[in-house]
Formats: C-alpha cells, structure tokens, sequence
C-alpha cells in the first residue's frame, strides 16, 4: 500500500516550516534593559558596552541618574554613576551581567541589585587605565523595604 502522493508533500512542507523555527531556537534572546546616566561618563559606556556583550539590548537616557534612582526607589547611600531598570529590577552601578542574569533566574522578591560606589575592577571600571588593579566588592541584593544583603562577594 502506497501513502497518497501529497503525504510525502506534507511532510517536506512541515519540516521546510520547522526549519527556520528550529534555527531560531539555539539565538538566545536579548534582554531589554534601560540605564540612565550622565552624558559625559565613560566608566558608564564601557559598563553599557558589557552589557551588549552579555546579552542585553540597552537603551541610554544620557540624563543623569539621580532622579531616576529615587523615583525608583533607591536611596542615594546606594547609589553609584549609573542606574539601570531590567525586567521590573533596579541595577545600580557596575554590577556585573552574570549577577543581573541571576537575579533574573531566581526572581526575588526584591527591588533589585546595587554596587554602590565605583570599584575598581567591576566592569565598567577595568580597562587599561587600571593596570589590572582589582578591588574587592560586594553586589547587594536591595529588599523592597531597603534592607540589603550580600548577593554576591568579589574578592
């Protein structure tokens, strides 16, 4: 018994509509992510520019932080140069990609992340000006209620 000729035909178009489908799937998805900073900080490009690297679609407002941050509710003790919102997380400062991809995994409930200050190392802050000084830090967890704790140690 023979499959009807359009069977074979079906089957050929199936497999030509998965195949873009199935090439789509090994792409990893962007991440979309906001950072507000100030329009002459190069620290706060070469950290945008990790970003990209690791995955992230950035989108820049060259305005200035300070605002922002506090309508988004971190207080000034933790912030740094630049503030980011990703997914409904706050990223203030040079925190690292793998942190931010993390705290997307995990998904607590928190306000976001923070490596307050600028510290020498963090990406952003390690280029050739630094001679390959790296200082250790800590990226903090933010609670809604502002209580934070040690996310993630660097030594």
């Amino acid at each position: 018994m023979h499959a009807p000729a359009n069977t074979s035909r079906r089957f050929w178009l199936m497999g030509a509509l998965m195949l873009p489908l199935t090439a789509l799937a090994g792409t990893p998805e962007r991440i979309d992510m906001e950072v507000w900073k100030d329009p002459s900080c190069g620290c706060c490009k070469n950290w945008i520019a990790a970003m990209e690297r690791s995955g992230f679609s950035v989108r820049v407002h060259e305005t200035g932080n300070n605002g922002v941050r506090a309508q988004l509710g971190l207080t000034a003790k933790l912030g740094s140069c630049h503030t980011a919102r990703v997914a409904g997380y706050v990223v203030e400062g040079h925190v690292p990609a793998r942190e931010i991809k993390r705290l997307l995994r995990e998904k607590p409930d928190a306000l976001g992340l923070t490596l307050p200050g600028m510290k020498v190392g963090s990406p952003g802050m390690d280029g050739p000006a630094y001679k390959g000084r790296k200082d250790p830090y800590a990226v903090l967890l933010v609670r809604r209620d502002g209580s934070t704790s040690v996310y993630q140690q660097y030594a």
